[in-house]
């Protein structure tokens, strides 16, 4: 990315500036993703069990690919490349997000919503109730109630108590309101899954 820089230097926390000449300075966005010491752990477990196992396999594919013979018309072996590539972008991914992470608490008071809470809140407009987790950004799972803490719902949620009733303010449309009925402290981590 930076072959060509002179130097590089950081202006702010997420903000790298760096000068290709002595005239031209550009400046790159970095985003320092927020996780937790067990999103680091299950990250570091997957990219050791992608180098241990998963890479051992997908050499193998390749290798057996790649013995069926002429290269130019066997599937099998753009295939198993494929996989073995996806792999190897997975690592990459995994590592960089490990080494640029923004390591935070996942510990809040037992009255109070925080990470890995699980949140029964009421909807006023609407007349209903839905349950979310409050988790970090790469376990999010929309479809499932599992909201980031950095969603606008899980921004407005994060701190407050039982029976506090929260304005959500979302990128677009008009700001809503919700009242938290029920704070859960999630414990079991074992059904996420990092994306």
């Amino acid at each position: 990315m930076f072959s060509d820089v002179r130097s590089a230097f950081v202006v702010s926390k997420n903000v790298l500036c760096y000068t290709v000449s002595k005239n031209v300075n550009r400046v790159v966005g970095f985003m320092f993703n927020q996780l937790t010491e067990s999103d680091i752990k299950k990250m570091e477990e997957e990219i050791e069990y992608r180098k241990v196992v998963v890479r051992k396999e997908k050499l193998e594919a390749v290798k057996e690919a790649r013995a069926q013979g002429d290269l130019s018309e066997n599937f099998e072996y753009y295939a198993a490349k494929k996989d073995k590539n996806a792999n190897e972008k997975r690592i990459r991914y995994l590592d960089r997000m490990v080494r640029t992470a923004e390591i935070i608490k996942d510990e809040s008071a037992d009255d109070e919503v925080g990470l890995n809470n699980t949140v029964r809140v009421y909807f006023e407009e609407d007349d209903e109730e839905d349950t979310y987790r409050i988790v970090t950004t790469v376990r999010e799972d929309v479809l499932n109630g599992i909201i980031s803490n950095i969603s606008p719902m899980g921004k407005a949620l994060l701190g407050h108590k039982v029976g506090d009733r929260v304005e959500v303010v979302p990128g677009k449309g008009d700001p809503f309101h919700i009242m938290i009925r029920e704070i859960v402290k999630t414990t079991d981590e074992s059904q996420d899954h990092i994306r």
